[in-house]
């Protein structure tokens, strides 16, 4: 008789399948945003739709599977600049950071709007976690050197910082124009003189 809740590792087998699927859907999602077709990504991965849905049984599973690593690897981001750099320029470098990817991985900026709303599911709610702590975190620093306006909150920066995201995809030249959308934005952080 199984033991109730008890999770056994998977095959090697099932595991390179996993892992196909993940990679496939990370191009894919990249690609074509979060409405990448499932039965591509299966095809891509060289697996059939059961196998994909037997591992990841919605849309959002699979796009929390592709995107929890990314959320773990900003926020490390986050601490690397905190301990290496100013305040306000850890803070600044962290938001450029953040900004870029989005406009990259188009899906991860749909993730982002759920990760930081309330009511998400509980690994997007994972997610929106780590990069509120590290916003904060960040926020707190560059507030407290005097290098960022005092009535800032870190879900208003986090928010800006996702407008100019929508600005950049609607000036239609991507990563290119972030750069100069997050610049404008971040001079109208500093505190007044």
């Amino acid at each position: 008789m199984a033991q109730v809740g008890v999770v056994r590792p998977m095959r090697a087998d099932a595991r390179r399948n996993y892992e196909r699927l993940v990679r496939e859907a990370t191009k894919a999602f990249a690609e074509k945003g979060a409405s990448a077709s499932l039965d591509d990504i299966a095809k891509r991965a060289g697996v059939g739709s059961g196998t994909l849905y037997r591992h990841f049984p919605t849309r959002e599973a699979l796009m929390e599977a592709v995107y929890l690593e990314q959320f773990e690897a900003i926020g490390e981001r986050a601490r690397t600049l905190r301990a290496e750099q100013p305040p306000g320029e850890a803070l600044f470098t962290w938001l450029g950071e953040l900004a870029e990817q989005l406009v990259r991985v188009r899906a991860l900026k749909a993730l982002l709007s759920a990760a930081v709303a309330e009511g998400s599911a509980p690994v997007v709610a994972q997610c929106g976690e780590v990069l509120k702590a590290e916003a904060a975190a960040l926020l707190d620093a560059a507030q407290a050197a005097g290098e960022i306006r005092a009535d800032l909150t870190h879900l208003e920066l986090l928010r800006l910082n996702h407008a100019v995201v929508g600005a950049a995809e609607l000036a239609g030249e991507g990563p290119k124009d972030v750069g100069r959308y997050q610049r404008l934005m971040l001079e109208g952080l500093r505190p007044r003189a």
